[in-house]
């Protein structure tokens, strides 16, 4: 017999098993919550920008042609910027205690389509740190390009500043607290139906015609202890009622 299951079945399993939801849902959080806020080391991020672009005098007119070449250099420059060649001079400068490959890691950079400008982008646990190694590698590409491709179309068009107050771009516990709660609430609920599953037990007329295939006939209802009481001093009192009625014949 193919067995089907109706969202009123469904309903009652969540209804069962509500507590444990519930509370694989507030472990989560609670989880998410500590991690985020207590073991987490925030992660502060600056930014400069960079324009790719000759400079121009008066008697030289804008080229196009001049301003395709750039955007197309830019993809090459991107990667020079992440390259030992620039890297290695930013830690000597800095003194920093990490590898080329390292320091790369940190920076992302990139541009928008058909533009001219490219984003630098430094990730580091002190805010003023990111700042200097966004803003030294900003001038050590701009000052080393010249040498590596002999074009002098680079300069830096922001640099990167600390803000009072700057939060930290990860993490970020409000969203990780509510992802956990998502989960939390998944992965109760699979559980729930997963118990349900395997809990072949007989609680209801209804288990026992589906297990046994039978329809029921009739059912044993369950007293309890008190209501037991209450039927047997109100069948003492009946018998003595009668024995009294007797002697009094």
């Amino acid at each position: 017999m193919e067995e089907t299951i109706s969202l009123k079945e469904l309903l009652s399993t969540l209804k069962k098993r509500w507590a444990l939801i519930i509370a694989i849902a507030i472990a989560a959080v609670t989880i998410s919550g500590v991690v985020s806020y207590f073991f987490l080391t925030p992660i502060y991020q600056a930014s400069t920008q960079i324009l790719v672009n000759q400079e121009k005098n008066e008697q030289m007119n804008y080229s196009t042609t001049e301003v395709q070449t750039n955007l197309q250099l830019i993809n090459t420059y991107n990667v020079i910027i992440k390259s030992p060649a620039i890297l290695d001079l930013v830690i000597n400068e800095l003194n920093l205690n990490m590898t080329a490959q390292q320091l790369s890691e940190r920076i992302a950079v990139g541009s928008e389509k058909d533009s001219q400008v490219v984003n630098l982008s430094v990730q580091n646990e002190s805010a003023e740190t990111a700042a200097q190694i966004a803003n030294t590698t900003a001038s050590v590409f701009q000052r080393e390009i010249s040498n590596i491709m002999n074009v002098n179309n680079v300069s830096i068009l922001a640099e990167a500043s600390v803000l009072e107050g700057q939060a930290p771009v990860k993490p970020t516990p409000i969203l990780n607290i509510m992802v956990a709660l998502v989960v939390g609430l998944m992965l109760g609920t699979g559980l729930a139906f997963l118990l349900d599953y395997f809990d072949n037990t007989v609680k209801s007329e209804q288990d026992a015609e589906k297990l046994l295939e039978l329809p029921v006939l009739g059912i044993i209802s369950v007293i309890d202890d008190s209501e037991m009481e209450k039927m047997k001093a109100k069948r003492t009192s009946k018998n003595l009622r009668t024995r009294g009625e007797t002697v009094g014949f």
